[in-house]
């Protein structure tokens, strides 16, 4: 497990690093990928690609602080005009980084467009690199994933949107890899297991308000493929409390046994 950290001050950074590794992670990930507004036009995340001078000083003085691993995660530059990405990799690699995970985006095009894996393969390619690369943005599919580690040739693969509300996406990529088959899709049974564990969790974290209120956006994911489930969504997304949101998901079970999901399905 990692703790990954953000920020656009060298000392404060530095800190922070220390105070992660005191937590027992295996390793400390930066992250100079994160693309929204508020971080990035701090000057931290992906704002960060704007100086890339600094970027490698503050990556210099992390790993200093640190005695575990240190990691980093970053895109392809700010705009198109600053695609960087394979002399930066170079040079966090020279300041001590040990792995590093690139989203094939620019800051500028947030999450639109197609991300270019082309790149990050120019990564893996060069000569000079010797840290694992992996590669981000895009693998939504089982299929995708060994397409693009494939044609790539990078170390290892980042999922990140596709495993929102769905959290077995992990096991049905590593499936895929070792057999070349389809796992069959979580039943209803774990997918109701796994939003009340991610309901309660949100809860503890969050707060009876937020952690409710934050759970709305995963429900529809969570249940994808199931039939008329409309009402049951609508119910979860509109109700504050939660014994309520707790009762609407016991009676999920009953309700639908016997229906089918638009794929397969375990039992």
């Amino acid at each position: 497990m990692g703790i990954q950290i953000f920020g656009s001050e060298i000392d404060s950074m530095r800190q922070a690093a220390e105070i992660a590794e005191a937590a027992g992670p295996d390793l400390v990930d930066i992250n100079y990928g994160c693309p929204v507004k508020k971080v990035a036009c701090r000057g931290a995340g992906a704002g960060i690609l704007q100086d890339i001078p600094k970027m490698v000083s503050m990556t210099r003085e992390i790993v200093k602080a640190c005695q575990l691993p240190v990691t980093v995660k970053t895109r392809l530059g700010w705009d198109d005009q600053s695609k960087y990405i394979v002399e930066v990799a170079e040079r966090l690699q020279d300041v001590g980084i040990q792995a590093l995970s690139i989203h094939g985006r620019t800051r500028a095009q947030m999450y639109k467009g197609e991300a270019d894996w082309s790149l990050i393969g120019a990564v893996k390619e060069n000569p000079r690199m010797h840290i694992p690369i992996f590669g981000n943005g895009d693998i939504d599919s089982p299929e995708k994933a060994v397409a693009y580690r494939n044609r790539y040739g990078v170390d290892g693969i980042m999922i990140g949107r596709a495993a929102i509300g769905s959290p077995w996406f992990f096991r049905e990529v590593k499936h895929f890899m070792a057999t070349g088959e389809h796992a069959l899709a979580p039943g209803l049974a774990e997918r109701v297991d796994a939003v009340r564990t991610h309901l309660e969790r949100s809860i503890a974290w969050k707060g009876e308000r937020l952690g409710i209120v934050e759970m709305r956006r995963h429900y529809a994911n969570y249940f994808k493929g199931l039939p008329d489930f409309k009402p049951f969504r609508t119910a979860l997304v509109t109700l504050d409390e939660p014994e309520a949101v707790r009762e609407v998901l016991d009676g999920i079970p009953a309700h639908f046994a016997g229906a089918e999901f638009s794929g397969p399905v375990a039992e």
